[in-house]
């Protein structure tokens, strides 16, 4: 029988899910280095539990080699929106991509959330076949289907672009770009669904990414270094923004939550000039176009050779390597990661075009090795990669590794896997939770989301 109310962990707007209980459980994808299979974990992040902070349950992939990237649900706040076709979906599926071998796993989470159900995998010949594209990356609950990118072509090559899967039969619908315009390059992509806007960044395509980063492609310029602004019914390309040859990798993509404001962030990786790495303001203009608009730079810092891998000695200076930002649901705190000097970062941006740094944490970095509070004399490595906030704000969550290529070029001696938590302030600032350090071992944990949702899960259509 069809559910006839909403999904309770639904809401109108970010005010109300603001509201929603906490979170008891997140979910965390594992990458195994070794060969093995990757894995879906369960972690207890409930802190009044005899078992906070550890792992409580695992479901191996049934077979090694995907490299779990970004995942996401089959359903959520979108659903709500007028002109969703499906208001009385559940957020119950857990719709989880390799990168690297462009398997698409789905996870069923009713009954007992705490231990998914691997249900049904949809498999790289079937997601090349009905759509053209290869190494699925990033998944997006919209309101009228599941929409997964993907970095290129089966052969490696580009164009990489967005396609959509059905909600409840999880059958691959095809392509969902009709006039792809001059976009080639690939990364995250999210919407304005108040302006019927969807932006999409650049990363490379498979065959400049998937072994590491290549020099020559990077001092050439040749990665990603624009935003493509869509419409987001029609499906077709309207503007390019350029940010430029010398930014090279933009990423991550965060609007505004609030429906009705037509701005958003997005991280630039590095730049070719100093080695630093930068947020930029994307926004529309009073006259309707879009523009964009850099509104931080975080310097690369000093560094002896002997301190730096390889692919940085001759730099003397160990870049921050911004490769994942996060937005409060609020609007107000902007997180950022910087993965290489191992620091995180929360910014105020009430004022989008002038963000005010609110506060700093050190953890990990490729000199620093800042050790957790919780364990002062043991250096850790990596730094704070994917960040994860509650829905109200207050709890932050970050993981160490982010790409198995890429990690052996900056941290060569091998990710040793950890998950950090952080409390937020209201009015700003945060601090490490000394109770919680969830060490992985040899496995690499990457994605994180929450139970219910969380501030890079949901949309809304309504203030």
């Amino acid at each position: 029988m069809a559910r006839m109310i909403p999904d309770t962990t639904f809401y109108p707007s970010p005010a109300m899910a603001m509201k929603a209980p906490p979170e008891a459980i997140a979910y965390v994808a594992v990458l195994n280095p070794e060969g093995g299979p990757d894995a879906l974990t369960t972690i207890d992040v409930n802190a009044s539990s005899t078992s906070y902070g550890a792992e409580i349950a695992r479901v191996d992939m049934p077979k090694a080699g995907d490299e779990l990237h970004h995942f996401g649900w089959n359903a959520c706040s979108s659903c709500l929106c007028p002109y969703a076709p499906h208001p009385h979906m559940e957020r119950r599926y857990l719709i989880v991509p390799g990168l690297k071998s462009s398997r698409i796993h789905i996870f069923d989470t009713k009954g007992d959330p705490a231990t998914p159900r691997l249900v049904k995998v949809i498999e790289p010949d079937e997601v090349a076949k009905r759509t053209g594209y290869s190494r699925p990356h990033t998944t997006h609950c919209g309101p009228d289907g599941i929409y997964m990118n993907a970095l290129g072509a089966p052969d490696g090559n580009g164009p990489g672009g967005i396609f959509v899967i059905d909600p409840q039969t999880f059958e691959v619908r095809g392509p969902w770009e009709k006039e792809r315009g001059p976009q080639h390059l690939a990364y995250d992509f999210w919407w304005h669904l108040g302006f019927d806007t969807m932006i999409t960044s650049e990363w490379g395509t498979p065959n400049m990414v998937e072994n590491g980063v290549d020099p020559e492609l990077l001092l050439a310029g040749k990665y990603g270094h624009a935003l493509h602004v869509w419409d987001l019914q029609r499906r077709r390309h309207l503007q390019t923004l350029d940010l430029g040859p010398e930014q090279q990798m933009v990423l991550e993509l965060r609007p505004a939550h609030d429906p009705k404001r037509a701005y958003g962030f997005v991280g630039v990786v590095t730049s070719l000039a100093n080695l630093s790495s930068s947020i930029w303001t994307w926004y529309r203009s009073d006259a309707g176009e879009w523009a964009v608009r850099k509104v931080i730079e975080i310097p690369a810092e000093p560094a002896a050779a002997d301190d730096l891998p390889p692919l940085l000695k001759g730099f003397n200076a160990v870049p921050p390597l911004v490769t994942d930002i996060n937005l409060s649901l609020d609007d107000r705190f902007l997180y950022v990661s910087c993965w290489g000097t191992g620091e995180l970062r929360q910014y105020d941006v009430s004022d989008p075009f002038a963000p005010r740094l609110a506060g700093s944490v050190r953890l990990g970095g490729i000199v620093g090795r800042a050790a957790h509070p919780s364990l002062t004399n043991k250096p850790l490595n990596g730094g704070p990669q994917m960040v994860e906030v509650s829905r109200d704000g207050r709890r932050v969550y970050v993981t160490n590794s982010l790409y198995a290529s890429w990690d052996a070029q900056f941290y060569p001696e091998g990710i040793r896997g950890w998950m950090a938590k952080l409390d937020a302030q209201p009015d700003g600032g945060f601090q490490l939770d000394r109770d919680f350090l969830l060490e992985f071992g040899g496995l690499r944990p990457h994605q994180v989301h929450l139970e219910g949702g969380d501030a890079s899960s949901d949309s809304y259509c309504f203030s």
